[in-house]
């Protein structure tokens, strides 16, 4: 549910409705890349395109980083301290391609800040449209198989040690898990 304060129920008291609002984000963010990218032929390195490659630097050197240590940190340790197979090997796989983004973020950093800086006029189309697709398709993977199974996988105590880390992680206070089941939306 959406309104003008935003997913009522993305909270660090429902930390898998918080993942998946992340990764909303995320994707937001790669959206502005991609306008980004269309913007700086026709008006080179111009106010706008400033500000929104500083928007995208903010956001996956804070945001994006807490986003990944709030899984490889709390999440995967505690799913892996299942005996299920499937998930196993599902994190397995997640922690490669949370190397390929790392990676493809080191790549594409310094290309947005020379125009976040205004020192720059374009970004290399090759690299932002990289950046764009390993995040569309590493978070498609996590909001079909990985947070459904976390909902299923993980109990109440774990939700709120996890909603804890994640909250402690960003400095804000955790009120409490609140009994509002993980719903699995598409972003």
């Amino acid at each position: 549910m959406s309104d003008l304060l935003g997913d009522v129920h993305s909270s660090f008291d429902n930390p898998l409705e918080m993942l998946l609002a992340c990764h909303g984000k995320i994707q937001a963010q790669c959206a502005t890349l991609h306008k980004l990218l269309q913007h700086l032929p026709s008006y080179g390195c111009d106010a706008q395109a400033q500000q929104a490659a500083q928007a995208i630097l903010r956001y996956f050197d804070t945001a994006g980083q807490n986003h990944h240590d709030d899984e490889e940190q709390d999440l995967f340790p505690c799913l892996l301290a299942t005996p299920n197979a499937e998930i196993h090997k599902l994190i397995a796989h997640l922690l490669d391609e949370h190397k390929v983004l790392d990676t493809a973020w080191q790549q594409l950093r310094p290309l947005l800040f020379g125009i976040a800086e205004g020192q720059a006029t374009e970004l290399d189309i090759k690299s932002a449209e990289h950046f764009i697709q390993v995040h569309d398709r590493h978070i498609s993977l996590e909001n079909a198989q990985l947070l459904p199974q976390a909902a299923r996988l993980l109990d109440h105590m774990q939700l709120e040690t996890l909603g804890r880390s994640m909250a402690a992680r960003r400095g804000v206070v955790f009120s409490g898990l609140i009994a509002i089941p993980f719903m699995c939306k598409t972003v």
